[in-house]
């Protein structure tokens, strides 16, 4: 009787990541829930190459990544995880109550990223930040900074004006 050992490549990897502004927490689990490993990554570029590939080489056939925070700190990562055409959940953060009850990590808050997915609790597809609707946001905030700036320039103008000798006003 000869023991047979699951081939690794065939098994699905949940990949949960609590993101920050300047480094991203992973955890990986395997299908499941046992800890395969831990790591942090800046929250940059080079970051997201480094922590796709360190997911890639977990020798997983299928990749999950279960992301909090896709719309914001997590916004970059998910469009790379996208790039290489793997699959994303947006997983929401962790209830107060529980973080407190439970303890406060950002690896814990990672790994209940991961276990999230894997028992079915987080299934939300986030937005892709792509496309027309995308486009007139970001024109929305280039034209709310342009406002921001003229705004600024107006009240110091007219504090220079007010505050400036008479003889300058009068040579306006």
């Amino acid at each position: 009787m000869s023991s047979m050992s699951p081939d690794p490549r065939r098994r699905r990897v949940v990949i949960g990541v609590d993101t920050h502004k300047h480094v991203h927490v992973a955890v990986a689990l395997d299908e499941i829930g046992g800890r395969l490993d831990a790591r942090s990554f800046s929250a940059d570029r080079g970051g997201y190459e480094q922590l796709l590939d360190w997911a890639a080489g977990l020798g997983a056939k299928k990749l999950i990544f279960a992301i909090e925070g896709t719309g914001s700190y997590g916004a970059g990562l998910t469009s790379a995880v996208r790039r290489r055409g793997l699959s994303v959940i947006e997983v929401l953060r962790t209830d107060r109550r529980d973080r407190r009850l439970l303890g406060k990590s950002d690896t814990l808050d990672a790994e209940n990223a991961a276990r999230s997915v894997l028992a079915g609790g987080s299934t939300a597809v986030p937005k892709t930040n792509d496309g027309t609707v995308e486009m007139i946001r970001q024109i929305k905030v280039a034209k709310d900074a342009a406002v921001k700036a003229r705004t600024a320039a107006m009240v110091s103008l007219k504090a220079v004006l007010i505050t400036a000798d008479t003889k300058i006003g009068r040579s306006w």
